[in-house]
């Protein structure tokens, strides 16, 4: 059913003139006329009586009015929620307790009127994918994956370099440590479940490993952080590596200690990427944002993949 069809006849119907209602929508009687007969046609019914006064509708006519007031309301919703700027911004965090979901919280902390649909995706290619089919407005990664350029209509910038911390259980022989040289942690078990081949975080820890001579473990199926934890508190021969902004909550019996790491302290590089071409105003408010908040990259001491970009 055309909607501009039905528009009219609404119009027609409030105003009980085929004059004003033209005018209400600025088009001719005639195309008012031409309007409210094709509907009629497809109903089948007769939904005006001329009279000396203008257009009376039928009892078919009163039927159909309420209808088509919620038709045209439906539309009106559905345009709108997708329409740049009456819809919620749509940012991938990737995972709920990293980095960048809290970045997005301190964001929804300093713009509570701005809308948010925050989305979780797993690799860097679904990412991007959602972000030029316009699915996702933006998308927490680290870039450009070694074999995996961004293509040209993503942008990215750098809004966080994360420091990496040495997470132990309390009978780990570094448990005690106030800081660990990376080179120290050559001659230790690193267990991360989480690494899957493919996926941007895989490749920066490959190149820690190849660069520093380390030892990391992906073995047996990833139970999630919870398990993680349980784990690293009971086996004394295994750490990891966390985020120093990712936030996790351990039972007090664990002891679980958070070493920083030095000499050079390897830093994750968060970058922001969107479609260049992406019209959502919000989008240039968290830019902003970022911009402001991010703390510096490439400071000495610290480390990232030469396949990082800069910005």
């Amino acid at each position: 059913m055309d909607l501009d069809t039905v528009r009219t006849f609404v119009a027609a119907a409030d105003t009980g003139q085929f004059q004003e209602a033209a005018t209400e929508l600025a088009v001719t009687q005639q195309a008012v006329s031409k309007r409210i007969a094709s509907l009629e046609r497809n109903l089948g019914v007769r939904l005006f009586t001329r009279t000396a006064r203008g257009a009376e509708l039928t009892i078919d006519g009163q039927a159909f009015l309420p209808h088509a007031r919620e038709l045209l309301r439906i539309a009106e919703r559905a345009v709108a929620s997708v329409r740049p700027g009456r819809r919620p911004l749509r940012v991938d965090v990737i995972a709920s307790r990293v980095a960048p979901s809290g970045l997005m919280r301190g964001f929804h902390r300093a713009h509570p009127d701005i809308d948010l649909d925050v989305v979780m995706l797993f690799d860097i290619e679904t990412a991007v994918a959602a972000l030029r089919s316009g699915a996702i407005d933006a998308s927490f990664r680290a870039v450009a994956v070694p074999g995996g350029p961004l293509p040209q209509d993503i942008e990215s910038i750098r809004v966080l370099d994360e420091p990496l911390q040495l997470l132990t259980g309390p009978a780990h022989a570094l448990a005690r440590a106030r800081s660990v040289p990376l080179a120290q942690l050559a001659g230790h078990r690193i267990w991360m479940p989480g690494i899957v081949p493919g996926t941007e975080w895989t490749a920066y820890y490959d190149d820690l490993v190849a660069e520093f001579g380390l030892t990391i473990e992906a073995t047996g199926p990833n139970f999630g952080s919870d398990a993680l934890l349980d784990t690293i508190a009971d086996t004394p021969a295994l750490a990891t590596f966390m985020g120093e902004h990712t936030r996790l909550v351990w039972p007090a019996g664990h002891g679980l200690r958070r070493i920083p790491v030095t000499d050079p302290t390897p830093v994750y590089p968060h970058s922001l990427l969107w479609h260049r071409d992406n019209p959502h105003p919000a989008l240039d408010t968290l830019r902003t944002h970022l911009a402001t908040t991010a703390a510096g990259h490439a400071v000495a001491g610290t480390w990232t993949p030469d396949w990082v970009l800069p910005r």
